[in-house]
């Protein structure tokens, strides 16, 4: 249950406060069987606990407890003591399938910074030197993958809110997978884009761009945005989930950047989650302002009113805003003509 509603409802219960404060349990059940890969060893067979716990080196007795707890959550099913995967499982949390959810990777480095919180709060930034998430390979991977697979699904939709009528030039500005700069691809055929992204990030860019087909048309930049040059001459400056992982000096500067690499008459849109102007809406900005807190050094969730501030400053005009149906909207200001 969404705490929102929860809070919300007349003649609210202490029992059902008390339930909702543990509904971490079965998140946290989920995400260590994630971990170890207890769906990707049962694949599409039934085995015993004990041949689970043999293929993960762990503790029969505690594996079997964990399996017990996901076939009671329903991701399981047990029958004569073998455990098998649900439809769901298989097609969500093997990996390898079609629906694999990579995300939840991502997730699972995520709890470690979020047990932080507390802390975080207490002094007012990020505890952890080296944040939870560790980025080795398979952690950027594992990112990457999971935030391209969220974004596919929705971006075709989303770019159509883009004015690209003008648009044959893009610089994609923290843009991962490029998994926007392909929407772009695919909904005008003469668009070309460069994807600019930190140099460790950008061999992965290019796997992706392989696989959509778009190399002919979409290339990589590798560098630091708050340090290095990003060229000019673009028709469009797109940053999606980019201006969260900054403090708003640095966004103003990176504005600023972005709109001298304009060509006359082109557009800089921030992609990302607006909260209102008391900062209290919609609920998933409010709490991604604190998945900042514990994972970044200055980064936030931003109002309009920001957001316009930066533009206006980069001397940008006729900004508007577009809401889309995924919970992200669409910040755009013109360079003048």
């Amino acid at each position: 249950m969404s705490i929102a509603p929860l809070f919300k409802q007349p003649g609210l219960t202490a029992d059902q406060i008390r339930n909702f404060a543990f509904s971490w349990r079965a998140s946290r059940v989920l995400l260590t069987a994630c971990e170890l890969d207890v769906f990707t060893i049962l694949g599409e067979s039934w085995k015993q606990s004990t041949e689970v716990a043999e293929s993960l080196e762990a503790d029969p007795r505690a594996t079997d407890r964990l399996m017990n707890a996901l076939a009671g959550m329903g991701v399981l099913v047990k029958k004569d003591g073998s455990f098998a995967n649900t439809e769901a499982a298989l097609r969500f949390l093997v990996r390898g399938s079609d629906g694999y959810i990579h995300s939840l990777d991502h997730v699972a480095n995520l709890w470690k910074s979020w047990s932080t919180l507390t802390d975080a709060v207490r002094q007012g930034s990020r505890v952890l030197e080296s944040p939870g998430i560790k980025w080795d390979t398979q952690s950027l991977h594992a990112f990457i993958a999971g935030m391209h697979d969220r974004a596919r699904d929705t971006a075709d939709e989303t770019i159509l809110s883009l004015d690209l009528t003008d648009v044959s030039r893009v610089l994609d500005v923290g843009g991962g997978s490029g998994v926007y700069s392909m929407a772009m691809a695919r909904a005008k055929e003469d668009l070309r884009a460069t994807v600019f992204d930190l140099p460790h990030v950008v061999p992965i860019t290019e796997q992706y761009i392989r696989k959509s087909g778009f190399s002919e048309r979409i290339d990589t930049l590798a560098g630091d945005y708050n340090v290095d040059d990003f060229g000019n001459g673009y028709d469009m400056v797109f940053l999606s989930a980019v201006v969260l992982i900054n403090s708003p000096e640095a966004n103003r500067k990176l504005i600023g950047k972005c709109a001298g690499a304009l060509k006359p008459g082109g557009q800089v849109v921030v992609q990302d989650y607006i909260l209102d102007e008391d900062r209290t809406a919609p609920l998933h900005a409010t709490l991604y302002a604190l998945n900042m807190l514990v994972v970044t050094r200055a980064g936030d969730t931003y109002t309009e009113q920001e957001v316009r501030s930066w533009m206006e400053e980069a001397g940008l005009r006729r900004i508007t805003r577009t809401d889309t149906r995924f919970g992200v909207s669409q910040i755009t200001g013109w360079n003048a003509e």
